[in-house]
């Protein structure tokens, strides 16, 4: 796994583990991740993520049935 830093202004005030949380959101919704990588991003179960995803108006089913079947082989 890679590792990025950001360089956000202090006074922005944001929780880290919110930031990856929410990065982490938008990249399964973009279709850059799936939902197991999403969830191991931010150590996560799936279930756990999947709760994360509705807090940031994500949806749970926005990816290919065939990603859907590899997730389910690999939990």
């Amino acid at each position: 796994m890679s590792t990025i830093q950001l360089n956000i202004p202090d006074k922005a005030n944001l929780d880290p583990n919110e930031v990856s949380r929410f990065l982490a959101a938008k990249l399964y919704e973009a279709g850059k991740l799936t939902l197991s990588q999403a969830a191991h991003m931010v150590s996560m179960s799936t279930g756990d993520f999947a709760d994360i995803l509705s807090q940031h108006g994500v949806s749970l089913f926005n990816y290919p049935a065939s990603d859907i079947q590899k997730d389910a082989l690999n939990a």
